[in-house]
């Protein structure tokens, strides 16, 4: 439960209405978007993103600078289903998901219309799904992967899956393709440093219930949330999806641990 103070009906019924009701104005521009293969496709999304993390009460600030490269697989640590309006905010790419989300009533069909990869993480078709996040990317489009495989509590980040890092060794246009880790943190709450124990009411992992969690979240004051964009690499650098795989890691682990710490950093407001 949510410490006595903290959680507000009142300010999360107005938050998850806005929201919803923002998300259903927009659902059929984007679907024509889709359907006509208009460039907005690709800047609605954007637009859409900033635009809820203001409605959710998110506060973004950002660190380093963004690829300007075409494809980049930007590589982030995964602590809840804010992640995806935090770096939707910030990045005009796709996300590779895992196949159950388009499924998900509401969340899928959004999944779906910003032209999601959705991939099984093991078992026959991981191949196949892994194919599919190759031909994306020599076509030239930007992926945002989850490099865990799944959600954490926000306290720390859990091994990267170097399988998932397979399509990091093409070469569109014969160029190595550019990889860059991203990491994420949310670290306060009405500015207060949040600590280990509120952390989980804006992350979502294990069994939590969806809906459940998202109004508890809803209801609480304005989250930060740092996100740092790490030096871009390539496979080549590597030579192995090992090597890679842990240096991503390290960089986004790293970064991570001092956001959480207060280590002070030079940080630029997004919204």
């Amino acid at each position: 439960m949510v410490p006595a103070g903290l959680g507000s009906p009142l300010k999360a019924a107005p938050r998850i209405l806005l929201y919803v009701g923002f998300t259903v104005v927009l659902l059929p521009v984007q679907v024509v978007a889709v359907l006509f293969r208009l460039p907005l496709q690709k800047s609605l999304p954007l637009w859409y993103h900033r635009h809820c993390c203001r409605i959710l009460g998110l506060r973004v600030e950002c660190r380093g600078q963004r690829s300007t490269a075409h494809p980049t697989l930007y590589v982030s640590n995964h602590i809840s289903y804010f992640d995806i309006e935090v770096l939707g905010s910030l990045i005009a790419g796709s996300f590779v998901a895992k196949r159950e989300v388009a499924a998900w009533p509401l969340f899928g069909w959004l999944a779906k219309l910003q032209r999601s990869v959705f991939i099984e993480r093991r078992g026959r078709q991981a191949a196949t799904d892994r194919d599919e996040m190759s031909t994306r990317l020599e076509g030239g489009d930007d992926l945002i992967l989850f490099a865990e495989g799944t959600s954490g509590d926000g306290n720390r980040v859990l091994p990267f899956k170097s399988a998932l890092f397979s399509a990091a060794q093409i070469r569109p246009g014969g160029t190595p393709l550019t990889v860059q880790p991203v990491s994420i943190a949310y670290t306060r709450l009405d500015g207060v440093p949040m600590g280990r124990y509120l952390r989980p009411f804006f992350a979502w992992y294990g069994d939590m219930e969806l809906a459940g969690h998202m109004w508890q979240a809803a209801g609480l004051g304005w989250a930060t949330v740092e996100v740092e964009f790490h030096p871009v690499v390539t496979f080549d650098a590597f030579g192995s999806r090992k090597a890679l795989c842990d240096h991503c890691f390290t960089q986004v682990a790293g970064a991570v641990a001092a956001a959480l710490t207060g280590r002070p950093r030079a940080m630029s407001a997004r919204n």
